[in-house]
């Protein structure tokens, strides 16, 4: 890790045009071992059957990090993430931590900034309610309502005693990476801008709340994005309520939403835990509502964790019978 020390203040202190540093470093390549079983996702077809092909898979995906301490007690970290089945996905993020002033990271394809953080806040087993849901859908079209700063961007967090901060920048609502010395040629969408706070005001209570503005399709316009919730644990018992709205900028149109969205998870004991949510988005001037509902279970045993879940979608998009759903089973080994 000591060669990585060299990119220091050099590669900070670079030219405000342009920022480059070359340096050789040691990375450690981590994965996890993680077995899926995947079955009626999507639409069903007429005659109820779902295209699930095979329904078997691993995870294929290997990170490789590398850190390096500055002199002024900073900490840098660079990560690269991508996919063996053909290195087709693959997402970066590099991490300035400046321990009590906050960490700034820049990540590319990867995760959440700002508001995107707290998107969903309800607690869970497994995944949340909306996990693998849209995709095959009847009328095509993807889950609406859920807040988002975009996931290519900067984010700046710092923690201050009982309240946690996140302030996020997606250039051009970005949503895909660039490698060095290269600019995006696709985008010409309004940057997104938005702020999340979460604050622990007793133990147990989690209330958060977030604001911000995110590029759309329609050139220069961008969507207002707002989100209010809380959690609170009560022994085994933990309850979320989560509500958000987006006001769309697009010109000429009306497609508010509005959604609201509920959980509560229950540990059985220290190995099992389970839950139910539920997910409801309604748009101006439609008459149906989206509906999303989904069940989850975790259970461990020693260096086995076996989880699932089983989600599911109607009126997608407020389009009547725009239905999807999807079920999983995964077992995660550590070692």
């Amino acid at each position: 890790m000591d060669n990585l020390k060299k990119v220091g203040l050099s590669a900070l202190a670079g030219s405000l045009v342009a920022f480059s540093a070359a340096t050789a470093g040691e990375m450690t390549v981590t994965g996890s071992a993680k077995f899926t079983y995947t079955a009626d996702t999507g639409n069903e077809d007429s005659d109820g059957e779902h295209f699930d092909n095979s329904r078997w898979g691993m995870n294929q995906a290997l990170a490789a990090t590398g850190s390096a301490e500055l002199d002024n007690g900073h900490t840098v970290t660079l990560m690269h993430a991508f996919s063996t089945n053909g290195g087709a996905k693959s997402t970066s993020v590099l991490t300035y931590d400046m321990g009590s002033m906050g960490t700034l990271r820049y990540q590319e394809d990867s995760g959440a900034l700002g508001i995107g953080i707290i998107d969903d806040i309800t607690p869970t087993a497994d995944e949340e309610v909306w996990n693998g849901l849209g995709t095959g859908a009847a009328s095509g079209g993807d889950l609406v309502g859920r807040v988002s700063g975009g996931v290519t961007g900067f984010n700046y967090n710092i923690s201050l005693d009982m309240v946690d901060v996140n302030i996020g920048y997606s250039p051009n609502s970005q949503s895909g990476s660039q490698a060095d010395g290269s600019n995006g040629t696709t985008g010409g969408l309004e940057s997104s801008k938005s702020v999340a706070i979460s604050i622990t005001p007793m133990d147990g209570l989690r209330i958060v709340a977030g604001t911000g503005q995110k590029g759309n399709a329609d050139g220069l316009k961008s969507d207002d994005h707002d989100t209010i919730g809380a959690t609170y644990a009560w022994g085994p018992v933990t309850v979320g309520y989560q509500h958000s709205e987006i006001d769309d900028g697009t010109t000429g149109t009306t497609k508010d939403t509005k959604q609201d969205m509920m959980s509560i998870a229950f540990a059985v004991n220290d190995d099992l835990s389970i839950s139910y949510g539920s997910q409801d988005t309604s748009r101006q001037g439609q008459s149906i509502d989206q509906e999303v509902t989904g069940w989850s279970v975790g259970y461990s045993m020693g260096g086995i964790t076996i989880k699932a879940h089983r989600n599911t979608a109607e009126n997608i998009n407020q389009t009547a019978n725009n239905e999807s759903e999807h079920t999983e089973i995964a077992l995660t080994f550590a070692f």
